[in-house]
């Protein structure tokens, strides 16, 4: 498996495991959905998408942009998706050390995630011993499918 900057002809496969994780709506805060324009011009806004792709087929995927502007523009964010069917496969580990290279090599000197859902056990305890540092906890901050409220973790790491 490789993890590679993404190319035009992998937004249909990027696009179908990003809207999986909307539809799930217990991870992203996004609650439309992308069709191939929709999605090819939100992953070219991007400061930088990698996918991970094995035998052609894209696995995953991220996004990397700043987390605010200005004075903070220098405090990345990056939200991850791996393919329903590939999940458990460490996967999301190599994009998210990946992501953490290309920030870097970005010029960016912080990676934080501002809505880390408590309940999502499995990306808590990656970004954790990936050397992620939570912050705290935000009582309440997603709202799930079902309507429910879900307490959200933000993180940071260094660069």
């Amino acid at each position: 498996m490789e993890v590679r900057k993404y190319t035009d002809g992998d937004v249909p496969a990027m696009v179908r495991i990003w809207n999986k994780v909307v539809e799930d709506g217990a991870a992203f805060p996004q609650e439309e959905f992308l069709d191939d324009e929709s999605g090819k011009a939100f992953f070219a806004a991007q400061t930088y998408c990698g996918v991970a792709a094995e035998d052609g087929a894209v696995a995953g995927l991220y996004i990397l942009h700043p987390n605010n502007v200005g004075r903070c523009a220098h405090i990345a964010n990056t939200s991850y998706a791996v393919d329903a069917e590939r999940r458990g496969g460490h996967i999301g580990e190599k994009l998210v050390t990946d992501s953490l290279a290309q920030a870097k090599r970005l010029g960016f000197r912080v990676m934080e995630f501002n809505a880390v859902v408590e309940n999502n056990v499995h990306a808590r305890h990656l970004y954790e011993r990936l050397g992620f540092v939570r912050l705290g906890t935000i009582p309440g901050g997603f709202r799930m499918k079902d309507g429910s409220y879900q307490n959200i973790c933000p993180y940071y790491h260094t660069l």
